[in-house]
């Protein structure tokens, strides 16, 4: 019966890191397959992870290939065994760190060139405008100036929150604590 309500445990949480992470822009397979090898004791190879999440094979080696090049998990290989198998980084904090060094390469960093490229745009034209067509020009650049802003203040806490590793992160949120308890 115990073994039972352990296997059951482990189903609710894969299911529920799978809905999660498709809130984030994830494919839910992806998160899933991620969350099967993170409470995996042991290695798991395709053909298991087909087995237990009712995946197909070109679904499974796909996505556990998207999970091995975001470093979220690793190749292994068993003595006496031809199959490929996988293990999941069982460190939260090296997967936290990995997860947002992989969501800023792939989100941050790309709209921030992208309204760096926009201000350029606007500031090289903006001497050819006048009156209203200068006016709202100068509210878009105010407006997406001020989105650059805010993603540099979230680039400086992800900074702050990655290089304080596990500990300083214990620290901050201690701190973030006591603001938030004297903040009501």
């Amino acid at each position: 019966m115990t073994e039972v309500m352990i296997e059951q445990s482990k189903a609710l949480f894969i299911r529920r890191w799978g809905e999660m992470a498709a809130s984030w822009g994830i494919s839910r397979t992806m998160a899933e397959i991620h969350a099967l090898l993170f409470v995996s004791t042991r290695p798991l190879c395709t053909d298991d992870v087909m087995g237990r999440l009712q995946v197909s094979r070109g679904s499974a080696s796909m996505n556990l290939r998207e999970l091995t090049r975001w470093g979220l998990i690793e190749r292994m290989h068993v003595r006496g065994d031809r199959k490929e198998y996988f293990k999941a980084e069982s460190d939260v904090w090296q997967m936290f760190e990995t997860i947002s060094h992989e969501r800023r390469r792939r989100e941050v960093e790309p709209i921030i060139e992208t309204i760096n490229r926009c201000m350029e745009m606007i500031d090289s034209n903006l001497q050819q405008l006048t009156g209203k067509e200068r006016d709202e020009t100068l509210e878009y650049r105010r407006r997406i100036d001020a989105m650059l802003e805010f993603l540099d203040v979230v680039n400086a806490i992800f900074n702050l929150v990655l290089t304080s590793g596990k500990g300083g992160f214990q620290e901050i949120a201690k701190l973030l604590g006591k603001f938030s308890a004297s903040a009501s």
